[in-house]
């Protein structure tokens, strides 16, 4: 009886409560988490869904780029001066370079090395150890031969870009005209720096988005590409390409430092050559020192010396203080001068304007230009472009120097007068000749071919620029200084000059012999320039070493551009397209 009691009380102790509190606490941390959950993907969802998007974005979206090929430069004849030609780049994805242990195959490793020019450490060390770094070139712009004997090797991680390297077909004949490009297309020197916006294209743009397979599904953006426009030059190559040989010779034949000369169509202004030497090859300017790519024609000045005396004749006719008829008396061939002497080689005697220029007479100009005002002078020279640029508008283009102080002495208003006391370009002084050729109507200069000439203005009477003409002429006639200027088959004209090099304190041993020319007389279409710098040896005056260079140069440019030959005509000079300032 007793066990039967005792049963149903150990029974009523053993039944579980409904809700117990161990299952309340697990209900409690499941709903806390699914709070959790559904707050946090609220909050990336709804609130702050960038992250989730740019996540979505690295793997899904694409953008590809259509390469533009840098614009051409062209010379007047279309022929090309700078071309853009297709390579390629070479690559690395580091991640997949060390993820593929692509270093363990010795064989690939090596070659690609090889290729390369790098040792098998060299290459790995390049590429690096960071897996989170994924692009790093190996090489630019290889030739398509290197690209193909790459892509043989497969090498894991290695991969490959189109672009384009600049190509210069001319070479050192222009190499500082036309200048060069980085590695990335952008101008660095001379044309391509000066007009790198205007040579530069703009490369096409796509977004996409593709799927786990690579499939294109949804063109996101596109960016049409724009061409790149041409540049066409006013040099004719032909013309360049004679210049520079023989400006070249010259400067190896005199043992001189350096050289520049210029071609100018005097109706337009347009430059037909402009070459310097020593020059440079732009397609390998490996160990080229940098001095080499500076244009001279248009950053280096000099004293001009005689070349200069044209302009102190013109200046006392424009003034008046002299005419066409006058005659000087240059007796005894020096004359005293503010405590300072002015020389003549020989005694010339009397001399009208003509046997001045024909023979160069320092005594004669210098009696000229101090018969007038100094101001006088100064304006007459800086309206032929002396002391200002050229309108090249040319990166580095120097002005030279013209100074228009209050106060000078007699002996400086001499020396202006052959030369000395002013600095010009190569450039200043072809646009000063073109300035008296085209009837005295000076223009800017233009590196650009031009649909229509540039607006001029008459800075010279028409009489006196076609009278100066014929006195120029004279100098290399017989008797004259530039006998070696003349041209078979042509009349041309021009002057000679020589000045010593200033240095500190004074002026030293080392000269520049230049000459400043223009043809053909008789119908005037050209004017050159050409500057030798520090000749060595026995010769080193203008009418011995520049006015040879002059005539192969003229010469040859006139037979190419087809100019009928006047030499013999006796028929006064005319101008033609250039007697009224547009």
């Amino acid at each position: 009886m007793s066990r039967n009691k005792k049963a149903p009380q150990a029974k009523a102790r053993t039944t579980p409560s409904v809700l117990s509190w161990r299952f309340a606490l697990v209900m409690g941390l499941i709903t806390l988490v699914f709070f959790a959950l559904v707050a946090r993907a609220a909050w990336l969802q709804v609130i702050e869904p960038d992250m989730l998007i740019n996540q979505g974005d690295m793997r899904s979206l694409r953008v590809e780029s259509d390469t533009v090929m840098r614009g051409m430069i062209l010379d007047r004849n279309g022929e090309e001066l700078a071309v853009s030609v297709p390579v390629e780049a070479i690559w690395a994805d580091p991640k997949i370079v060390i993820e593929k242990n692509a270093a363990a195959d010795e064989r690939r490793w090596h070659a690609l090395a090889d290729i390369l020019q790098l040792t098998p450490a060299e290459l790995l060390n390049k590429i690096g150890s960071n897996t989170q770094r994924r692009f790093v070139y190996l090489q630019r712009q290889v030739n398509p031969a290197v690209a193909g004997y790459v892509k043989q090797l497969k090498v894991p991680g290695i991969f490959f870009r189109e672009e384009s390297r600049r190509y210069y077909p001319a070479g050192e004949v222009t190499g500082q005209l036309v200048g060069f490009t980085n590695v990335d297309d952008v101008g660095l020197e001379g044309i391509e720096k000066r007009f790198n916006d205007y040579l530069t294209g703009t490369e096409g743009r796509k977004v996409f988005r593709k799927d786990a397979k690579g499939r294109e599904i949804e063109v996101i953006e596109r960016e049409q590409a724009e061409k790149a426009s041409n540049l066409q030059l006013s040099i004719d190559q032909r013309i360049q390409s004679v210049a520079y040989r023989e400006l070249k010779s010259a400067v190896l034949s005199y043992g001189a430092t350096s050289g520049s000369a210029m071609v100018v169509d005097v109706h337009t202004g347009e430059v037909l050559a402009m070459v310097n030497s020593p020059s440079f090859n732009p397609n390998n300017r490996r160990n080229t020192p940098a001095y080499l790519f500076r244009n001279r024609a248009i950053t280096d000045t000099f004293e001009p010396g005689s070349t200069m005396k044209p302009l102190a004749v013109l200046s006392a006719l424009e003034f008046g203080a002299t005419s066409l008829d006058s005659i000087v008396d240059t007796s005894p061939g020096y004359m005293r001068v503010g405590g300072s002497w002015v020389r003549d080689g020989v005694n010339n005697k009397q001399l009208d304007l003509t046997g001045i220029i024909r023979r160069s007479s320092n005594v004669g100009v210098s009696k000229l230009v101090l018969s007038m005002p100094v101001e006088h002078v100064l304006n007459l020279y800086a309206n032929m472009g002396l002391g200002i640029d050229t309108g090249l508008g040319l990166n580095g283009e120097s002005s030279g120097m013209l100074s228009h102080r209050h106060r000078w002495s007699d002996f400086e208003r001499a020396t202006l007068s052959f030369g000395y006391g002013l600095s010009v370009t190569a450039a200043q002084l072809a646009r000063t000749y073109a300035t008296m050729a085209n009837g005295g109507i000076s223009r800017p200069l233009s590196i650009l071919k031009l649909d229509q000439p540039l607006p001029g203005e008459q800075v010279l009477s028409h009489q006196n620029a076609l009278a100066m003409l014929e006195m120029m002429e004279a100098n290399v006639l017989p008797g004259g200084t530039a006998t070696k200027a003349q041209v078979r088959g042509y009349r041309v004209g021009g002057k000679t000059g020589t000045a010593r090099k200033a240095i500190a304190g004074g002026y030293g041993e080392d000269y520049v012999a230049s000459f400043a020319g223009v043809g053909p007389i008789s119908q005037p279409r050209l004017a050159c320039v050409v500057v030798i710098n520090e000749p060595a040896g026995d010769f080193y005056h203008g009418g011995e070493i520049a006015a040879p260079v002059f005539a192969k140069i003229m010469g040859a440019s006139m037979q190419l551009l087809n100019l009928a030959p006047d030499a013999g005509e006796q028929v006064r000079v005319s101008v033609s397209g250039g007697r009224n300032a547009g």
